[in-house]
């Protein structure tokens, strides 16, 4: 049957045709929607894992017993999976296994714009890259056959535009793949320095076989075209986007592997046009290989380094023509991203930058209290950075430091990659203090359980982590819970702790304003006449609050009654909230 699908679905359905029965993940934008629709195939069994190297380390378990198995992240969580990712390139698999990434060119929710081409080439691992949700289907179930019979793991590459895009695809029964038997093999799987150097020669062998394989496979096709001044070689959504700009003028070879990307192939396809232009985003990569056979392209000098693409753009470095768009006869105002109304992080970062502390910061949707009017964040690094930045900040300016610096990181990235360095912070003896925002959810990419939660991918009831015990556990005596709609509370706790010649914790607690199941007070009522447009209640960057005529006015629309607001005030315009907190 014929359907729209969207990338990332079209690759869940892909492991599901394919006879995959095991996925473990870590959410990221982009790639989260692969996990949770897979999820809903009652074949797979699927989880959210506390982090990418535990996921990857899980779904290579998987493949040891003989499964069909995937593991998914973003790009920056291929960071975190790179210790087992070059080690089970050396062992190979069992059952076959796919690591799907997501890259983010034009860092759309991402703190950079990296190409994880590179981990594929770095690691001797395939990489597959397809351009459409059929296509994803497609390299899905080729990639489970090439890991079986290269004995590999396999990249997918997908990227913003295809994960999140729709195309047309064509559904087909699932394939019957039996576990295979696990085989005692401490030659292929125990890596330690006498069988791993007998094992980097077989990587190097499957390379070139893989080379060859590249040359025929179908992922690499070259399509005709009527002006053979000029060939463009591309891949992923370039290539759509090659397609919709110059349609069947030009030769085009598409890439689907790439990597190891052929050679031959490329020389052919080199040798029947009279210039030969690479379409890639982000780094170049194709361009490179290119020239290092000999090809002379042209590539980064049109499309450069940075960004993502589009047709307009593609069109401009072609020379084609570039539609005219319309001008609006007025400016649009900027509207920068703001946390929600009723954000239970509002208030602690209002009362952080009330005492003026130097905040370090970490990757989810908290990290938006960087923004004017909070400001309130320092630095944001990468997950968990935050925790182990605050030990070093202060180990180095021990003995002069004023207690004015603390680190901020949500629940889900604190089991991520936070604890490890509040263990540092224990075990070496900072005086730091630590605070961990609990909104019960991992927020950023669109509320995924984790393990302090008490709920697995499938909604079902998990263990749940009980973050004051676990950070007593690992050493810190001070441990201490808040509720971030209350100031006062807030900063009192935050002046005591920051008091102490001990490392500290403050625990956060309140669930996301968005949860289903969390029920608001508001909206908020107002008496207008009272208000003086001392503007004080502005000062929070809640998107419900708002000035007109030198008066506060309240969106009934958004506001939740949380009362931070209220507490601003001292003329007491902020009367009541409706039904009860």
């Amino acid at each position: 049957m014929k359907k729209l699908m969207l990338g990332n679905e079209a690759v869940a359905r892909g492991l599901y045709e394919a006879g995959c029965s095991f996925v473990s993940s870590y959410p990221g934008t982009p790639s989260t929607e692969i996990t949770e629709y897979a999820a809903k195939y009652k074949e797979i069994y699927a989880e959210w894992a506390p982090n990418e190297k535990v996921a990857l380390e899980t779904a290579f378990g998987a493949s040891l017993a003989g499964k069909r198995s995937f593991c998914g992240m973003k790009h920056v969580g291929v960071n975190v999976a790179a210790d087992p990712l070059f080690t089970v390139a050396y062992t190979g698999v069992n059952g076959g296994l796919i690591i799907g990434v997501a890259d983010d060119p034009g860092m759309h929710s991402s703190q950079n714009e990296q190409d994880s081409r590179h981990y594929a080439i770095a690691s001797k691992i395939p990489m597959l890259e397809p351009s459409d949700s059929a296509e994803s289907i497609a390299f899905v179930k080729e990639a489970f056959e090439i890991s079986e019979k290269f004995d590999t793991p396999v990249f997918l590459k997908m990227c913003t535009r295809v994960a999140h895009s729709q195309s047309v695809i064509e559904e087909c029964e699932r394939a019957d793949f039996a576990q295979k038997e696990y085989v005692k093999d401490g030659a292929k799987y125990i890596m330690m320095p006498g069988n791993a150097k007998k094992r980097h020669p077989i990587v190097e062998e499957r390379t070139l076989a893989l080379t060859d394989y590249a040359e025929i496979a179908f992922f690499n096709r070259v399509e005709d075209g009527k002006d053979n001044t000029v060939g463009i070689i591309t891949s992923s959504t370039s290539y759509q986007y090659v397609k919709e700009v110059c349609g069947d003028k030009y030769p085009v070879l598409k890439l689907g592997m790439i990597n190891p990307l052929p050679v031959n192939k490329i020389k052919d396809f080199a040798n029947s046009v009279e210039k030969v232009i690479v379409v890639e985003e982000l780094d170049g990569i194709i361009e490179t290989h290119c020239k290092n056979i000999g090809v002379q392209v042209c590539g980064k000098e049109l499309f450069g380094l940075i960004g993502e693409f589009s047709q307009n753009i593609v069109a401009e470095k072609l020379g084609a023509e570039v539609p005219c768009g319309k001008a609006l006869e007025e400016n649009i105002p900027m509207r920068p991203p703001v946390m929600c109304a009723g954000c239970p992080h509002r208030g602690l970062f209002y009362t952080l930058k009330k005492n003026k502390l130097t905040v370090l910061g970490d990757i989810g949707c908290y990290t938006l209290g960087a923004v004017a009017p909070l400001n309130a964040i320092d630095t944001t690094i990468c997950m968990g950075a935050s925790v182990s930045s605050l030990h070093g900040f202060n180990k180095a300016n021990e003995g002069a430091t004023d207690g004015k610096t603390v680190a901020v990181i949500g629940d889900s990235t604190f089991m991520h990659s936070g604890v490890t360095g509040l263990i540092n912070i224990a075990y070496n003896d900072s005086n730091s203090t630590v605070i961990i925002l609990d909104n019960s959810i991992t927020g950023m990419t669109g509320h995924q359980q984790n393990p302090t939660t008490g709920y697995n991918l499938k909604g079902d009831p998990a263990s749940k982590i009980n973050l004051e015990a676990l950070c007593r556990s690992v050493g810190i005596n001070s441990v201490r819970v808040v509720d971030p709609y209350n100031l006062a509370e807030c900063d009192a706790v935050i002046k005591e702790e920051l008091a102490k010649a001990e490392p500290s914790v403050i625990i956060s607690r309140r669930p996301c304003a968005l949860l289903k199941y969390v029920k608001h007070a508001g909206p908020i009522k107002t008496n207008t006449d009272k208000c003086v447009g001392c503007k004080m209640c502005m000062q929070i960057g809640c998107p419900a609050v708002s000035m007109e005529n030198g008066k506060v006015k309240i969106d009934n629309t958004l506001c939740t009654g949380c009362g931070v607001c209220s507490q601003m005030c001292k003329f007491d315009v902020f009367e009541s909230v409706k039904g009860d907190k």
